[in-house]
């Protein structure tokens, strides 16, 4: 009875329009009154020490990276190092959007942040030389989900913190499978691509390539010290957030200077609208968490899934399912933030190695991005590439079939995720 409380009352009071925040707020408070425990002092305790967490400070610090990359001209210089590099081939502007996007994601972690910067230059080009237009949107929205698959990630902080595992080794396991989804992505557009009267860009001489490399050095470095820090255990993924933030700040500034003092108001408020928003939904989701262990909420559904414990890829295949169902509905973090407490037990006793599972819950959750009716990225590239949504909507399905692939292909052979893993670490 406690799972059929918790499932009405939270999925009730999203239905009036509740924000996901006060919709978990409201699911404790009933599950509270129900099992006759209500107690303000639970929900501002459990608030309290949601946001009184060292490992958090990370996303603040990450988000302030994204914002003073994309103002401080290393999203661009990024995309035209790429271009320089790939731009000649057929097709090419859709390749330097897939290696954009993946570099991009080694720095910012941020799927939204990344899809703009990508949206915003490359659209209006992949127009211009001919390219199916809601097709290029589409993989634009595809390649911008990467972003919190390869470290560093916000995503993999929430779900290291609401699972209580290793955030670095979380990072470490992810590279591969982004790099993975990207390698889909430029295999779909290789074949897609092929029907499309498009001009390609002439091909930059190697001085050029040189100059563009020489150009996006500093910005290129970022992911290095970010990754390589954490992997030589210089600095934790906390420290490595402040480091990206301040190493960002420094080369917009003083480097590249297209960062100015009176843009700094404008970025800060920008980072800290986000972050708000983010803290005040972990803050909340811990206070259900909390109650969904006290109401025996993980054994009461492993009692219905019983038959597959002893098949972990079977029940890792029916997770990789409700997962993919619940995020056409939810945003990527509310998804971590509800189905964490619900479904880690569940893994743990089925023996399923919890990093591996956070890397494919969080992969899982970043293509719920690109599904309607919600697609937080498909709304960010309709809106910066001025495409009607359902152009865009239209033009992701080849990619976003391509990313399902390869999840379900991680599902069957998760060594692809675990061997990689314990070598970077």
């Amino acid at each position: 009875m406690t799972l059929i409380v918790f499932i009405v009352s939270l999925i009730g009071a999203m239905a009036i329009g509740a924000p996901v925040a006060f919709a978990l707020i409201f699911c404790g408070v009933m599950l509270m009154t129900y099992m006759g425990m209500f107690n303000t002092q639970i929900i501002a305790q459990n608030m309290m020490i949601g946001a009184d967490t060292f490992t958090l400070l990370a996303i603040p610090f990450f988000v302030l990276a994204g914002e003073l990359m994309n103002a401080g001209g290393l999203s661009k210089r990024i995309i035209d190092f790429s271009i320089a590099c790939v731009g000649h081939i057929r097709g090419g502007l859709g390749i330097v959007a897939i290696v954009a996007a993946i570099i991009m994601a080694s720095i910012s972690g941020s799927a939204a942040a990344d899809t703009a910067a990508l949206a915003a230059i490359l659209i209006p080009m992949m127009a211009k030389a001919g390219y199916n237009v809601p097709r290029s949107a589409g993989l634009i929205a595809a390649g911008g989900v990467i972003a919190p698959v390869i470290p560093p990630s916000m995503a993999f902080i929430v779900f290291g913190v609401s699972a209580n595992v290793s955030i670095s080794k979380l990072f470490m396991a992810g590279i591969v499978p982004g790099v993975l989804m990207g390698v889909s992505l430029l295999i779909t557009w290789l074949i897609v691509v092929r029907k499309d009267k498009i001009e390609s860009l002439p091909r930059a001489s190697w001085p050029d390539r040189g100059r563009s490399a020489a150009r996006a050095a500093w910005a290129l470095g970022m992911p290095v010290i970010i990754l390589g820090g954490i992997k030589m255990g210089v600095v934790t993924p906390t420290e490595a957030a402040v480091v990206a933030a301040f190493y960002a700040l420094f080369v917009g500034m003083f480097v590249y200077r297209e960062l100015k003092p009176a843009d700094l108001p404008k970025v800060l408020l920008s980072a800290a609208k986000t972050t708000a928003a983010i803290m005040f939904l972990v803050c909340a989701a811990l206070v259900s968490a909390w109650l969904i262990t006290a109401a025996n909420i993980p054994n009461e559904i492993t009692g219905y899934i019983e038959p597959l414990i002893d098949n972990p890829k079977l029940l890792m295949f029916a997770i990789m399912v409700l997962i993919l169902i619940v995020g056409t509905a939810l945003d990527l973090t509310p998804t971590i933030l509800i189905l964490t407490p619900v479904l880690l037990p569940i893994v743990v006793k089925a023996g399923i190695d919890p990093i591996y599972f956070g890397v494919m819950f969080i992969m899982n959750c970043c293509i719920g991005l690109l599904t309607p009716p919600v697609g937080v990225v498909l709304n960010v590239v309709s809106g910066v590439g001025k495409i009607p949504l359902g152009k865009v909507i239209t033009g992701v399905w080849p990619f976003l079939i391509a990313e399902t692939i390869v999840l379900f292909l991680l599902v069957l052979f998760p060594q692809i995720v675990t061997v990689p893993a314990n070598w970077f670490y």
